[in-house]
């Protein structure tokens, strides 16, 4: 597996892949978005201030989601207080959050009568609970109305704060995410401002804290990763606890973003797959397209079959 070098500097857009760009495969190739059920969620979003890492993340599946009526809500503004090489949110210094938004969100959640919903956000070290609160009051106002739903939980790390952890796990949110996203060795060039064990230990002190709160992690390929490398972050996660295990393609996003290393083949997402199961997760998801929130209540339920629940 290639360990070209990702000579990449954040905010100076400095370029360094040069190599000729590999083609994208078919497989990673979908249909512009725009039916009827995509365009009401769009504007139901817009209407109540809302955004989704759907769109901000410029995801592949946001077609297929959200003609399905599924999203991926990202709560605590659009602004993020890092500035991840993978990642197209804006980074910055962000507005104080909106203490209106978990009424929106639920109430936007009850409009859309979802059974499951992943609430995201991105990171506030600015704030003093880093947005902990944020997330428990929309899962409380979510459940006000509708009680049967069910709710994952993407967050960061919080700083690794374990009351602001507390905070969250006590609003009984169905799963706990908190994605490990790429193995150590890059963690300095693509989390500048995270930290591979202080991930790893937000998910083992979630297992910790509440057992009955299925953990997930999730983490791309194609940055230029060893493939030994992958396996150990997978038996790191399976030592911290994960149940659900998502893995998917890095995808550049823009040109300020760090450049792709290589495109994995369908026959080697497959043997991560075999190795996980292996390893004993209760659900592995692997794929081109596979992204955290992709398909999640068909994540949970596979593991819930799974571990008998």
């Amino acid at each position: 597996m290639s360990t070209a070098p990702l000579n990449f500097i954040r905010g100076r857009k400095k370029r360094t892949d040069t190599l000729p760009r590999e083609p994208k495969p078919e497989l990673l190739k979908v249909r512009a978005p725009g039916s009827e059920n995509f365009l009401r969620l769009k504007g139901l979003m817009r209407g109540l201030g809302l955004h989704t890492v759907c769109e901000e993340a410029n995801c592949p599946n946001i077609g297929e989601c959200w003609h399905h009526g599924t999203a991926t809500f990202m709560i605590l503004g659009s602004t993020c207080t890092r500035s991840c090489g993978y990642c197209n949110v804006m980074h910055g210094a962000p507005q104080p959050p909106d203490e209106n938004e978990p009424v929106k969100v639920a109430s936007a959640i009850h409009a859309l009568e979802l059974s499951y919903v992943v609430v995201t956000s991105v990171d506030r070290d600015d704030l003093p609970d880093f947005g902990a609160m944020h997330f428990a009051r929309t899962i409380v106002e979510t459940r006000a109305r509708i009680p049967s739903c069910r709710l994952e939980v993407l967050i960061p790390d919080f700083q690794g704060d374990e009351a602001a952890l507390r905070i969250v796990l006590a609003a009984r949110p169905h799963v706990l995410n908190h994605n490990i996203e790429t193995v150590p060795r890059l963690y300095r060039i693509a989390r500048p401002g995270g930290r591979y064990p202080r991930a790893l230990d937000v998910l083992r002190r979630s297992r910790d804290i509440a057992p009955d709160i299925a953990t997930k992690s999730g983490l791309m390929v194609g940055l230029g990763e060893e493939w030994d490398e992958v396996v150990q972050t997978l038996r790191d996660l399976r030592a911290a606890g994960v149940a659900i295990v998502t893995i998917g393609q890095y995808l550049r996003p823009s040109l300020a973003n760090l450049p792709m290393v290589r495109y994995y083949t369908p026959s080697e997402f497959a043997e991560l797959k075999r190795i996980g199961l292996e390893l004993g997760f209760g659900h592995f998801e692997s794929g081109p397209l596979v992204r955290s929130s992709y398909h999640a209540h068909e994540q949970t339920e596979s593991y819930e079959r799974s571990a008998g629940l």
